[in-house]
């Protein structure tokens, strides 16, 4: 039986499914395509994570999204302080997500 995929997975899910005496059909993508599948493999993981209901579902989902913001930070290279400082920086200037707020709608003149 035939399982598509057509995503990006971690490094060692090939030697899993050829341990498994799957047939795994994959390609190694430039560094253009690999960029998009690792934004579009963060959204995947944060819909997982949505889904997630009890504490250790939402660590492993959690898991998953740091090795994607990494593996993202390393492909762009951006330090892991440089990161760190800019989301230290935005909390300063508008907060944190402590207090719960959720905004419902605004009513502004243009």
């Amino acid at each position: 039986m035939r399982k598509i995929y057509n995503k990006l997975v971690r490094d060692n899910i090939i030697d899993i499914i050829l341990n498994d005496n799957g047939k795994p059909v994959f390609k190694i993508l430039n560094d253009d395509n690999f960029r998009i599948a690792l934004k579009n493999k963060v959204v995947e993981e944060s819909q997982e994570l949505l889904l997630a209901n009890t504490k250790d579902d939402v660590i492993n989902e959690l898991s998953d999204i740091i090795e994607l913001i990494e593996t993202i930070s390393k492909n762009y290279n951006i330090n892991k302080d440089e990161l760190l400082n800019k989301k230290e920086n935005k909390k300063l200037k508008r907060g944190g997500f402590d207090k719960k707020i959720f905004l419902e709608y605004s009513d502004e003149d243009k």
